[in-house]
């Protein structure tokens, strides 16, 4: 992880299209084909590969075609747990403070 950190944005294109062309190897289909597949052309695959820039759709487009959709979800992770819902106190509310009430009550 902390190699990413000192990875300019170039780079972590360029290691995004490393991925993605060691992955479709791996699965041993060529450009053409996985093109075809995504739906998008073999130049843009291929600029996607070398780093050299890509929609994000292609992006989001080669990933289904290679069923790697979980990917974007690793991008944003969905936080599990809100520390706004958490008691401070380490106790369980089980009602509201008075306070709260009072309002409740008013309007």
């Amino acid at each position: 992880m902390a190699i990413l950190k000192s990875m300019t944005p170039d780079q972590m294109v360029a290691r995004v299209g490393e991925n993605i062309k060691a992955l479709r190897l791996q699965r041993n289909i060529d450009q053409l084909t996985l093109a075809e597949r995504a739906g998008v052309s073999r130049s843009a695959l291929k600029n996607l590969e070398n780093g050299s820039g890509c929609t994000l759709r292609t992006l989001v487009s080669v990933l289904r075609a290679l069923g790697q959709e979980s990917w974007i979800d690793s991008l944003a992770p969905v936080a599990t747990i809100n520390p706004m819902t958490m008691p401070r106190s380490g106790v369980t509310r089980t009602r509201a403070s008075v306070k709260s009430a009072r309002r409740s009550r008013s309007s």
